[in-house]
């Protein structure tokens, strides 16, 4: 079936791509969905640009992406919360049912779980695909294809949400203005927070940021201080929840400035080398550190939020190209224009 293809490092085609018989079987709890709508991730673009993501190094041909929404064509023998017709989105990690992690509930931490377009599994830019339905969701009819692509997105930040334990009326910080910090400011607030920092060193995106909530407030840090801006703002006592969304080494060092006494810092951005880490910063603090590895048990939580309006994720989509300018589309990513923050692929219908 024709797939975008990433043949090697900065090398994409749109081609008839052999897709394992295995792959396309329906198996009874299964079922297939033709594609609709397939968004752009960082994680696609860094393997366009970089072959490797940490210890997952593309060695053969790959179809990339793993955000997507569909319609449901046909459904296996043992199949009852879904049928052929119903529009869904996909959760893209398939863990083994049986290790240790799964069983535990910690299924995204599985060592053998199957993700779309992380090597060697092959993502979802193609016209079909085959997928468990316990990890498929209907869509309320509120809810859009192209909101539903986002859902994948939007379940980091409310993992990062509920992984901080967000109260009432906290003060949060989200370190970096992409789409995931973004949708984890979202979630922040969906979560209770009255006021979520968001912090960028592109206007562009802080001014994005800043339009998505009026409870959003917008701080580049190349010209002001995040610790300072909200030592001032809360009388020096600090922010209750600190999110690194940056990926960026720099901007990690800093985490705990901004942070008040027994507060929590969430490690989201995923970095490719060892950063420093001020031991004596988070110790004064008590501060309390948790990680992110993708997401668990958040899909039907953030389907729910965007059928009641809870979180809208329509003004993060600002661009949407056709299957066959899938190359273009990712070229366009790759540049990082500073105007988008996510960039979507529609399949042919």
């Amino acid at each position: 079936m024709k797939s975008l293809v990433l043949e090697k490092v900065n090398e994409l085609s749109l081609r008839d791509f052999p897709i394992e018989k295995s792959e396309e079987a329906l198996g009874a709890h299964d079922v297939r969905i033709k594609m609709h709508t397939v968004g752009i991730c960082g994680s696609d673009v860094h393997y366009y640009t970089h072959g490797s993501i940490g210890p997952f190094v593309v060695k053969d041909p790959m179809i990339l992406g793993h955000e997507a929404s569909g319609t449901v064509i046909e459904t296996g023998s043992a199949v009852s919360t879904l049928s052929v017709g119903d529009r869904v989105c996909m959760e893209p990690g398939i863990p083994d049912p049986n290790s240790k992690a799964t069983r535990l509930g910690m299924y995204n931490i599985d060592p053998a779980v199957r993700f779309w377009a992380t090597p060697p599994v092959h993502g979802i830019l193609r016209p079909t695909c085959v997928h468990p339905e316990a990890f498929t969701f209907k869509l309320p009819d509120a809810v859009s294809y192209g909101e539903a692509a986002m859902v994948e997105p939007l379940a980091v930040g409310v993992h990062a949400a509920t992984k901080a334990q967000v109260k009432p009326g906290d003060i949060a910080v989200v370190l970096g203005a992409g789409p995931i910090g973004l949708v984890t400011a979202l979630a922040a607030i969906a979560a209770g927070c009255a006021r979520v920092y968001v912090t960028d060193i592109v206007d562009r995106k802080l001014e994005i940021a800043a339009s998505l909530h009026p409870a959003i407030t917008s701080v580049n840090v190349a010209s002001e201080s995040i610790a300072d801006r909200v030592s001032r703002d809360t009388g020096g006592w600090g922010a209750n929840v600190v999110f690194e969304a940056t990926g960026s080494p720099r901007a990690a060092q800093g985490i705990f400035e901004p942070l008040c006494p027994g507060g929590c810092v969430v490690l989201i951005g995923g970095q490719s080398e060892p950063i420093a880490y001020d031991a004596g910063a988070a110790m004064v603090r008590e501060a309390r550190v948790e990680n992110i590895f993708r997401y668990a048990h958040v899909f039907p939580r953030c389907v729910d939020m965007l059928a009641s309006g809870t979180i809208d994720v329509k003004p993060l989509i600002t661009r949407t190209f056709e299957f066959d300018q899938s190359v273009e589309a990712f070229e366009i990513a790759a540049s990082a224009p500073p105007s988008d923050v996510k960039m979507q692929i529609l399949l042919p219908q």
